[in-house]
Order: C-alpha cells, then structure tokens, then sequence
C-alpha cells in the first residue's frame, strides 16, 4: 500500500458452504477488497466483533445458527450494529427479503454465483454498499474530527472511550487511557504567537498518531491536552508508547521557534484486565496521574496507582 493510500475495505463471508468461499475468494479477486471466511454464524460473529468489517456478506440458510439470528445479534450489538450486512439466499421468496430488510440488511441477494449477469449484480452490489459505508464514515468522522490537529475531538473521545470501556469490563482485556498536556504552552504563545502555539499542537497531535496502532484512539480532548485511547494494551506497555512520545516531541525542532524546546507530560492510567472502574473514574485517575506529573516536575510520565486502575466502583 502507498504511504497515504487508505486501506482496502475488509468484507466477511459467513457461510458453511467451503464451495461458496472458494468460488467467491475465485470472482471477486480483482475487486478492491480483502475477503475474510468465516463458516458458522458463531464464528461469523466473534470475527465481526474482532475485526470490525467494512461489510458482512450473510448466508441464510446455515445448520445451527441460522443467517435471520446472526443478523439479529449483528444489529442488538453497538460493537457491530452500524456494520452494513449484505444477505445472500438461494431463494427469491419475498417473505425472507422482507425479514431481512426489517432486521437492518442493507442489501438482499440471490445467491446464484455461477449466473454471470447474478454474479456481476452481485459485483455491483458489493461496490454500491462499500461506496455508502465509506461516505457514511467519513462523514461521522468528519464530525468528530478537531479542526485543527485533524484527530479525533471531544465528542469522538467520548463516544469511543464509552465504546472501548465497555469492551474492557466485557472481555477483560488489557485497557489504558493516557492524558497528555503541553507543558508550559501558554508561555508559547504569548512569547512567538498563536501560529507558533497551533504549530506546536499539530506537531504534537502528529507525534501521538505516529505512535499509534491502528486500534489506538488519539483525540484533541481540548486546548492544549490529548488524550489516547488504547485498546488491549497493558499500563505498563502504554507508559513505553507515551515516553517515546514525550521523547519525540522535547526532540521536535520548531521552525518558528528552533531554540526553544517544547515539552509535556502524560498521565496513565488502566488494568491488565477488566478496569472495574467507569468511564469518569478511569479518566479522573488519568487526571491525577497527569497532575502528579505536572507537580514533580513537567516533561515525564506518571502511571497511576494499580489501586486506582482496579479498584471497583
């Protein structure tokens, strides 16, 4: 992939038929996509979970759980709900379509994959519903996104932060949250000027974001702080990702400023496991592991107390 380039959508087939995988993974292979298996509607929904697919493309017809019940729990579940589920049946009967379309099926079609004009539908279909998935994301990132710095904003934060929490009580994975401030900020801008202070908050908000995974969450949580969420990802883990970030920015070279260096500290805090902590307590014990920073010094990073990351509420 070109530096830059957006990543191929990811499409997940559930379906028990082998023959059906094979020849689709055969007839979409020049498509601008990357097919994922998944051969039971149990297994079909661990991966949706897992990855988070740009789009399922569902069997009905399947031993066990059948396509109607996947599709059920595919929309009763906010970690897959807004996901655009595709339904493929061997059958034309109006009844099916209208059930699927009640359950929230983006699109319905007959599954005849060795019909040249129903596998060119098919083709065509699969664009379409791709298309709108992308815009529709977009235009919700867009909303959400801090003019400025381009990552997320408050509102993203909290909306993710909620959705990420509730998948660490859930699951019990490893979970962090680590709160960053510019070290003595307002000093910049009243001694080289508002530009001189924005420079250094894109420069920061990049600096995060090169850090990143792909399932981390920056965001400009307002002024001069950030915030980064970071999913399946232990404090102790966490603190080596904030303290190269601390690290690359005192190293950051300013054009409008090069002979002065810029700072800032972090405050963490998280679990190896389940928080058992909400949202407001896990981000108040962030606060306080960044105060702690600010007070001892400025330019480091502070982990919280384990107490205070696994403790209950």
């Amino acid at each position: 992939m070109q530096p830059g380039a957006e990543p191929k959508p990811t499409v997940l087939l559930i379906d028990d038929s082998i023959d059906t995988h094979r020849l689709l993974r055969a007839r979409l292979k020049h498509e601008a996509m990357e097919l994922l298996d998944a051969f039971s509607g149990e297994d079909g929904l661990a991966t949706a979970k897992q990855v988070k697919p740009s789009l399922i493309l569902l069997d009905l017809d399947m031993p066990g759980m059948d396509g109607f019940t996947v599709l059920r729990q595919l929309k009763g579940d906010s970690a897959t709900a807004t996901i655009p589920v595709v339904v493929l049946s061997g059958t034309r009967e109006s009844e099916d379509r209208i059930t699927a379309f009640d359950l929230g099926a983006a699109d319905f079609i007959t599954k005849n994959l060795n019909d040249p004009a129903d596998l060119a539908e098919l083709r065509a279909r699969l664009r379409a519903a791709l298309r709108m998935e992308r815009l529709l994301r977009l235009l919700s990132e867009r909303a959400e996104i801090d003019g400025l710095t381009g990552l997320g904003n408050r509102a993203q934060f909290n909306r993710r932060f909620t959705q990420e929490l509730a998948e660490n009580q859930r699951y019990g994975h490893p979970f962090s949250l680590a709160v960053f401030d510019a070290d003595h900020f307002k000093k910049v801008n009243d001694t080289f000027g508002h530009p001189a202070g924005d420079e250094v908050l894109v420069g920061l908000g990049k600096i995060i974001t090169a850090s990143c995974r792909q399932t981390d969450v920056p965001c400009r949580f307002g002024g001069e702080e950030f915030a980064l969420i970071m999913p399946n990802t232990t404090p102790a883990d966490a603190k080596v990702v904030c303290e190269r970030i601390r690290q690359a920015l005192q190293a950051q070279v300013w054009p409008r400023h090069p002979e002065h260096q810029v700072t800032c500290s972090a405050g963490i805090a998280g679990a190896d496991g389940a928080t058992g902590l909400t949202a407001e307590q896990l981000l108040e014990a962030a606060d306080k592991a960044l105060y702690e920073a600010k007070k001892s010094g400025r330019n480091r990073v502070v982990l919280a107390e384990p107490v205070l990351a696994a403790k209950g509420s």
